[in-house]
């Protein structure tokens, strides 16, 4: 996360507002700007002083459009096709080819998104506004510091994007001497949420693999699994990205990954069929080129 300082985001509008002047040619017709909501608000009272423009209420009205990052590109894209020949700018546009230090990757927080007492509020705003549109008050007394708990809660549940995967499969020889045969850990529980609906989904794992002259920590084994469970999921993905840490970082002869989980977007929502599991498996090296390598640990995994 990047706050930026007062002093950047103006270097940031000079920026834009130069862009703006190459874009119109050095004309001095007055611009029509519109400014999208709610980021777009304060760049466009920042441009006053620098491009000679006045802001318009609605966007058949503008010459062009001035937000203060452009993101995914969903909400430049739809201003576009609603309102063919006009310009879309931005402070920050994170889908530009070429970047710049203006280009920045994750979460970025501005001036006007920060109180007087240095509290960031960008990230809060969003959770009030989803309030909103479920027809709750966001000021209703039991709801008052539910965004600060919701994003709180969502740095745990996807704290594992910052996990260190080798780090946490560091192996040693030490016990590994004469150590050929299957480990297996068995019922690892997991917790994650779908990248479809941000629903859980949750269950367990059974983690084995064949040592190849190297042994990992057992608990390494649950701290790997919970590592991919914690960020934006679908099953079959999640029993992958583990199968497939184990094989790289661990080298052994084979590995096995059996993942059963409920989803609440299946329990709760559409066809609403509670109860119901989903099995998914990962099979790497003699685990899958070995009939009786995988025999044995589907055996183990179900016993």
């Amino acid at each position: 996360m990047l706050t930026l300082t007062h002093k950047t985001t103006m270097e940031l509008v000079e920026a834009l507002a130069r862009k703006i002047w190459e874009w119109r040619a050095e004309s001095y017709d007055l611009l029509k700007v519109y400014p999208i909501p709610r980021g777009g608000i304060p760049v466009a009272y920042a441009l006053l002083p620098y491009v000679h423009s006045t802001i318009v209420d609605h966007p058949a009205e503008a010459d062009i459009f001035v937000d203060d990052l452009i993101d995914s590109g969903r909400t430049r894209a739809r201003f576009m096709e609603a309102y063919p020949g006009k310009e879309f700018f931005a402070l920050i546009d994170k889908t530009n080819a070429a970047p710049t230090p203006a280009n920045l990757a994750g979460w970025v927080v501005f001036p006007w998104e920060v109180t007087a007492d240095g509290k960031d509020q960008s990230a809060d705003d969003i959770v009030v506004r989803l309030l909103q549109h479920i027809g709750e008050n966001p000021n209703r007394g039991g709801l008052a510091d539910t965004p600060r708990r919701v994003l709180k809660a969502w740095q745990h549940w996807a704290g594992g994007y910052g996990a260190d995967i080798p780090g946490i499969l560091k192996t040693f020889e030490d016990g590994a001497a004469s150590c050929d045969e299957m480990v297996v850990v068995k019922d690892i529980p997991f917790y994650s949420h779908c990248e479809h609906h941000l629903a859980p989904f949750f269950g367990t794992v059974t983690v084995a693999y064949v040592p190849n002259g190297r042994i990992v920590g057992l608990s390494k084994l649950s701290r790997v699994v919970s590592a991919f469970a914690r960020r934006l999921q679908v099953q079959e993905r999640l029993t992958n990205q583990i199968a497939d840490a184990l094989q790289e970082h661990l080298a052994p002869l084979g590995v096995g990954i059996v993942v059963t989980a409920r989803h609440l977007c299946m329990e709760s929502r559409g066809i609403e069929q509670q109860g119901s599991t989903t099995i998914t498996s990962a099979l790497r090296g003699v685990m899958r080129d070995s009939a009786s390598a995988r025999s044995e640990f589907l055996a183990l995994s179900k016993k």
